[in-house]
């Protein structure tokens, strides 16, 4: 009797700390749909006499334009760090080309487990050249990357909004390298 009640509390156990591993993942990688409330959080902070927003926050300055296959442009407007401890890279993907395109399938990158769900940016990294650290995009629980899935045909002339998330490098690195495959390389430098 003592065996069974002994293998039931361990199942317990087990179950209560994979839900709290989720838990504590999903608060990690949720908090998206609050962008609205973000700036009005960094400019309380100005007024405290915290650090102000930086000249990539608010603006549409291109932070870097990457040039990739069949006239895909690839205009990173902003690299932000997050409290969350991750870093998100936001811009559009625009076709500069005659044709209505797709993005190519390499771009999701060659892993399984992001490959088997859709087309995405899963393939981009960040390359932080002094820590001789390369950061690839979060996946949530289900394994599904976290940036822009489910890529439609771009007509010419016409851009859709993107985003992608990596975990933050050190607080000190600012510049890394981002990289998406069938795209050139660009530095870029991180605010926050």
């Amino acid at each position: 009797m003592s065996i069974r009640f002994t293998g039931k509390a361990r199942r317990g156990m087990v179950a209560l700390t994979v839900a709290a591993g989720l838990a504590v993942g999903v608060t990690g990688c949720g908090g998206g749909g609050d962008d609205a409330k973000k700036p009005n959080a960094s400019t309380s902070a100005s007024s405290n006499g915290g650090s102000g927003p930086s000249a990539q926050e608010g603006t549409d300055e291109t932070l870097a334009e990457l040039k990739g296959e069949d006239g895909l442009l690839l205009q990173i407007t902003s690299a932000r760090r997050d409290a969350g401890g991750f870093v998100t890279v936001s811009g559009e993907l625009k076709n500069d080309g005659a044709q209505p395109v797709r993005l190519s399938v390499r771009a999701a990158g060659d892993e399984t487990e992001i490959i088997r769900h859709g087309s995405s940016l899963g393939g981009a990294t960040l390359v932080d050249p002094e820590g001789k650290k390369r950061y690839y995009v979060l996946r949530d629980t289900d394994g599904r990357p976290l940036t822009t899935t489910g890529m439609p045909r771009i007509k010419a002339g016409d851009s859709i909004p993107v985003f992608m998330q990596f975990p933050a490098p050190p607080t000190d690195t600012t510049d890394v390298t981002f990289q998406l495959p069938t795209f050139a390389a660009a530095t870029i430098k991180i605010s926050g």
